[in-house]
């Protein structure tokens, strides 16, 4: 396949038809429950997608994933293309116009400078942008004029909609943030709590890892939208007091993530309040390893690459902790019909999933064993393996929700049977996914040796910019304030060649083949144990209408459709 055809696939964009509106803010109050509280509304300071969706309601990018996967227009009013002159014929520039009469939420126009700011905030070298890997490859961007940003890649870009496309990337106002860039960024509070955005709603308070109360943005581009007045986003609890508030209760109209067993989600069901949706996209939950030692003697160094782990550095260890695993029960048990037990990072969409790695589908505890008797790690009097005075003892945290625990539980007893002492953490989910570079408890910073959480990408069309998350410019670090999505500080020269090959590659068939290879070079080094694809379950209301469930952007990426069912 060409590059050109790529290109309009990809961009095959349709306008979904808008629903039937009174009057703006004519449906009153709308609540939504997040049972991970988030943490900030600048997502670009954190890689959490509970600050993603919170954020969503105010700020937007260029263009979106709809819920097939298809790229659809939103503060444009074209997906550029090669076909239409948007892309240019050597794949090196894409011209985005902005739609006319765009205004910010505080009254004033958007312009092609904040387009062009948003992507100088978020590859600022002296700051920590969770979402900097969708900027890799930009050389500049052009403003021509206040409604054209065009944007130039270094290279040519066969798949050119990673900035600006989809909710990791949304437009930031630059008369707002123009004074917190770089290291000031974590330290704009007001900015980063109470964003001007373009989206439906305007933030009127923000209360940290607890609740955020929206209004309507009397400037939305749509004069008859959002239906709603006023937004209730609480966050907190758990998944289940979640579930049960709009399924069984009706208190809340939206809850996401309902990380539950699905006998709990069918007894909720039952009572009549609302609906269980779904719907699977590329959300893996997995064991990532820590490859640094995280003691603190190390002090400043703690945790960066400076020092390897003094045991999960042997390739050995790590493969023994996979082939422990029972992911087939672990999957039945947690997830049911809503998971599926897997053993790639990359488990979608069909052409990108690789069958290289399928071994791990079936638990082997006596090969494991043998693995490490082999490399010469021994058991002790107490059942727990040691080699050269080192014993293998790993701390494995994760955020506490019900499955995860269950999932902690299993894979601890395996992993004793092996010869792994294993101590179970598990923290706040608001606290281990929030953005305080301060806190020694987060899931980017990851002071333990293993830690589990689900991570996705958002697009059908194209893995390219989520493959990059394990490059060595993404291992988070107090140099870039904790930020970047290569949690377990992988940095390895042929997996730069790979991301870099796909980077100016066009033919789909062999853009299939390099993202497989990058994936089995994860998976075959056992930089993380793949455990479950996860669909991505939420409940809403009965009486709430215009929810297009959508795995490949933001659940609330068409809030502004939402309306009270009549």
């Amino acid at each position: 396949m060409k590059m050109k055809t790529i290109l309009m696939g990809a961009a095959c964009a349709f306008a979904m038809a808008p629903a039937a509106f009174a009057e703006r803010g004519s449906d009153g109050q709308l609540n939504i429950i997040y049972w991970q509280a988030p943490s900030t509304m600048n997502q670009y300071l954190s890689g959490g997608n509970k600050e993603q969706d919170a954020a969503a309601l105010v700020n937007e990018p260029l263009a979106r994933y709809d819920a097939s996967g298809a790229i659809v227009p939103w503060l444009v009013d074209e997906v550029p293309t090669v076909e239409n002159g948007g892309v240019s014929a050597d794949l090196k520039t894409i011209t985005w116009k902005l739609t006319e009469g765009l205004k910010w939420s505080d009254g004033t126009p958007v312009t092609s400078a904040d387009v062009k700011f948003t992507w100088e905030y978020c590859v600022d070298p002296d700051g920590g942008c969770a979402s900097s890997n969708y900027f890799d490859g930009v050389a500049s961007i052009d403003t021509p004029d206040d409604r054209t940003a065009v944007i130039n890649f270094s290279e040519p870009k066969p798949f050119p909609y990673g900035p600006f496309v989809g909710a990791s990337t949304p437009i930031i106002q630059k008369a707002q943030f123009e004074n917190c860039v770089g290291a000031k960024a974590q330290e704009c509070t007001t900015e980063n709590f109470n964003p001007i955005g373009t989206g439906p709603f305007v933030v009127t308070d923000f209360r940290p890892n607890d609740v955020i109360s929206f209004k309507a943005n009397e400037n939305y581009r749509d004069p008859n939208k959002p239906a709603f007045a006023t937004v209730t986003f609480k966050g907190g609890g758990d998944a289940q007091a979640a579930g049960r508030s709009v399924l069984e209760t009706g208190e809340f109209d939206y809850a996401w993530n309902l990380q539950l067993s699905p006998d709990v989600l069918a007894s909720m069901e039952a009572a009549g309040k609302g609906t269980v949706i779904k719907g699977f996209g590329t959300s893996v939950e997995r064991i990532m390893i820590n490859l640094t030692d995280v003691s603190p003697d190390l002090g400043d160094e703690r945790g960066t690459v400076k020092h390897p782990h003094p045991f999960l550095s042997d390739i050995n260890v790590r493969k023994a902790l996979s082939m422990a695993i029972d992911r087939a029960l672990l999957t039945k048990i947690g997830y049911g019909e809503t998971g599926k037990p897997t053993c790639n990072v990359l488990p979608a969409p069909a052409i990108y999933v690789s069958t290289a790695n399928d071994a791990c589908l079936t638990q082997d505890i006596d090969g494991a064993n043998k693995l490490l008797d082999d490399a010469g790690w021994v058991k002790g009097s107490d059942g727990v393996r040691e080699k050269d005075g080192m014993r293998l003892k790993v701390l494995y945290q994760t955020s506490t929700n019900a499955v995860r625990q269950k999932y902690q539980a299993a894979i601890k007893q395996w992993w004793n049977q092996i010869g792994v002492e294993v101590e179970l953490r598990n923290i706040s989910a608001s606290v281990f996914f929030g953005s305080d570079p301060g806190s020694n408890d987060t899931f980017q910073k990851f002071f333990a040796d293993v830690e589990m959480y689900t991570n996705n990408f958002n697009g059908t069309a194209d893995p390219e910019g989520y493959m990059a998350s394990w490059t060595c410019a993404q291992i988070p670090s107090p140099e870039n304030q904790w930020q970047g999505n290569n949690m377990p500080r992988f940095c390895n020269d042929d997996y730069e060649a790979l991301v870099k090959e796909m980077a100016v590659t066009g033919d789909i068939n062999k853009r299939a083949e390099l993202a497989k290879a990058m994936n089995d070079m994860l998976m075959q080094n056992y930089i993380m144990l793949p455990i479950t694809h996860r669909s991505n379950v939420s409940a809403r209301s009965n009486t709430l209408g215009g929810v297009d469930m959508n795995v490949w952007d933001s659940q609330m990426w068409n809030v502004a459709d939402w309306t009270r069912a009549k």
